[in-house]
């Protein structure tokens, strides 16, 4: 099992997403033949060194005048390259990703007319086919983002003076739910091809999952900053086989709540995204009792649960526990069908299994095999029990 993991501290563009691939290990004589005979570019390879780090830079050589594209045009040239299948998807669904964002920003809803400047040109093109190519080359199991530096500032483009993140960029950004942050660099250090490739490859981290380093690769970005302008990439061997997942826990003491107002508070914590919900009794101040209501979240549905408890409880505050990894089991809902006295029912279980598929767990629905206790007659647990064992035959 191998993890790819981007830590873009300086930023992200196209060219330094391939050169860090390439210096990870991903075949540089094929991504090179690939590219080539995908687009009418040569591409140069070179090691630089950028504020004492070695990097790799790859430099895209393109016609000195073209065209602007309109998105068909590069939906065609892409299915027109014979590419891999993988790298097909991969570069249609990242163009894909950007005109998606170019007509929201731009308020033009029909992608047939909509006209690409920057992210259009063979550059781009490049960067995007070598890029996907050279990921898929590195057979990860699962690929990362650590926050991205965008910069700050303005930038001059084809639609005049923009602020940092371009509106595009941002715009990938929020579609594909990465974490970032500013920066005192009044630079543009993360593009929308490079926004785009980490949007459809990656998921989001806050910290480097844990595991052991196996190879470290750094791509050179153009512009000279005071720090170096590299982006860094890792390949790592998990130290466990389960999968690194993202959490808040939401916290908050509430006195004077009736059990009827905190049970439905559960129901709909639930209902409204919440992982999970526990409300524990506690002693406060003076002896009077009271409840601790926690909750676990993704960190994009904190705020709204935060927002319901206040409503529910009449809390002044929901303390948000910094986010943080957990470690999970893979989960899969399989229905199966157990033969209970000659009668045939049918129940769901919970499989769990690690990033390899060692089967760890198996769990009965409870639900289900309450409706199958009353109509057979049979206490839920040994209905649950046998369940389990029948699952466990089918899928061990």
């Amino acid at each position: 099992m191998k993890s790819l993991v981007f830590n873009p501290f300086s930023g992200a563009a196209g060219d330094m997403i391939l050169g860090c691939t390439l210096d990870l290990g991903a075949d540089r004589k094929e991504v090179k033949e690939l590219i080539e005979a995908s687009a009418p570019v040569s591409m140069d390879i070179r090691e630089v060194v950028k504020k004492g780090i070695k990097a790799l830079d790859v430099h895209i050589n393109v016609p000195e005048k073209e065209h602007v594209r309109t998105y068909p045009e590069i939906v065609d040239l892409v299915k027109a390259a014979k590419l891999p299948a993988k790298v097909e998807a991969s570069a249609l669904d990242i163009f894909l990703k950007m005109a998606e964002a170019e007509a929201t920003v731009h308020g033009q809803p029909d992608l047939e007319k909509l006209h690409f400047h920057e992210v259009g040109q063979s550059d781009a093109l490049a960067d995007v086919i070598g890029s996907s190519a050279a990921i898929h080359s590195l057979n990860c199991d699962s690929v990362y983002c650590t926050p991205i530096s965008v910069g700050g500032g303005t930038i001059e483009c084809a639609h005049g003076t923009l602020p940092v993140p371009a509106p595009a960029t941002l715009e990938i950004l929020r579609r594909g739910k990465l974490y970032f942050r500013g920066g005192n660099v009044n630079k543009e250090l993360l593009t929308p091809t490079g926004a785009a490739i980490l949007a459809h490859f990656v998921k989001p981290v806050d910290t480097f999952p844990q595991g052991r380093a196996i190879a470290i690769g750094y791509g050179a970005g153009d512009a000279e900053l005071e720090g170096p302008n590299v982006l860094q990439g890792v390949l790592l061997e998990p130290d466990s086989h389960l999968i690194p997942d993202i959490i808040e826990v939401l916290e908050t003491n509430a006195d004077d709540v009736s059990g009827e107002v905190l049970g439905n508070l559960f129901e709909e914590l639930l209902s409204m995204g919440a992982r999970d919900v526990a409300i524990m009794p506690a002693t406060m101040k003076k002896g009077r009792p009271a409840h601790i209501i926690k909750v676990i979240a993704k960190p994009e549905d904190s705020a709204k649960l935060a927002r319901k408890i206040i409503i529910e409880t009449g809390s002044l505050g929901v303390r948000v526990m910094p986010a943080r990894h957990r470690l999970m089991a893979a989960r899969n809902i399989e229905r199966i069908k157990i033969d209970l006295e000659g009668q045939e029912f049918e129940t769901a279980v919970k499989i769990a299994r690690d990033s390899e598929g060692v089967l760890l767990n198996i769990s009965a629905e409870f639900e289900d095999c309450k409706k199958i206790a009353k109509a057979s007659g049979i206490p839920v647990r040994e209905v649950m029990r046998r369940a389990e064992e029948a699952a466990r035959r089918l899928f061990s």
